[in-house]
């Protein structure tokens, strides 16, 4: 996903591959410690195509004195200087360094677990303590009865999102093939026809969502852009369709804090 200042940019894609596959190994990964300090961290696929030491994106660039280090671009075989000068010789070896780029995302293990129930006299109680209308000046008796429900509505939805996030405060995925999203608000949320279909054909589910807190574990601020949102509901093909070897673009709804206003 990618979003700016402005106007939002927001795409979604699926890959599929079987366990069994020519990329990755069969078996998970070992459950051991990492490797000890000033033990050698490989940076650069061992075949294939090469990747930026940077961003992790194809790179067609090469560093011209020791003709190791790949980078997508100049501005980031500028930025990587910093590192990559240590080792810079063609006798080096780029993997002794590993770069510290700060406006990277860092890496995380995600843990998956079963969510448990909301009591149902927690969710009575926290429904009771949204239950308040201020005062809002001069207003017709319809304006007031209208703005109260709307408030009240409201009150009910994110007081029900808050007691369901309040079982574990750190989640930032939700997974549910098929099962109704958690909005956070009731404004702003699709409605079947909102939700394109496949280019195969087949309609779009909803499968998971991202949490907002997502935001203070990933650090967004430090980028120096403005990257917010309230939920982000992915609808993928109901079908799983495999359109190609490639990815396919599915569809991602975006729900600002803002739309709880």
């Amino acid at each position: 996903m990618d979003s700016d200042h402005s106007e939002a940019v927001r795409q979604v894609f699926r890959n599929q591959l079987p366990r069994k596959n020519d990329f990755y190994s069969y078996k998970p990964p070992p459950e051991q410690p990492p490797p000890a300090a000033g033990a050698s961290v490989c940076l650069q696929l061992k075949s294939g195509t090469h990747l930026c030491r940077v961003c992790g994106c194809s790179a067609p660039k090469i560093c011209s004195r020791c003709h190791q280090a790949h980078y997508c671009s100049k501005e980031h075989q500028t930025l990587d200087w910093k590192w990559h000068r240590q080792t810079c010789s063609p006798a080096g070896d780029v993997s002794d360094v590993i770069p510290d780029h700060s406006f990277l995302f860092p890496e995380y293990e995600i843990v998956i677990e079963t969510e448990d129930e909301v009591p149902a006299e927690q969710e009575e109680e926290e429904e009771e303590e949204g239950e308040h209308v201020d005062s809002v000046g001069d207003a017709s008796e319809e304006d007031l009865e209208s703005m109260a429900k709307h408030e009240t509505r409201e009150d009910e939805i994110f007081q029900r999102f808050k007691a369901k996030i309040a079982l574990e405060p750190e989640q930032i995925l939700r997974y549910g093939r098929g099962a109704a999203p958690l909005w956070i608000s009731g404004e702003n949320v699709p409605r079947e026809e909102d939700v394109p279909n496949c280019p195969c054909g087949a309609k779009r589910i909803f499968e998971f969502q991202v949490m907002p807190q997502l935001l203070n574990l990933l650090k967004a601020d430090s980028l120096g852009r403005s990257v917010d949102w309230g939920v982000l509901g992915i609808f993928t093909c109901v079908d799983s369709c495999a359109l190609g070897a490639g990815y396919v673009e599915e569809f991602v709804w975006k729900q600002d804090v803002t739309d709880t206003a």
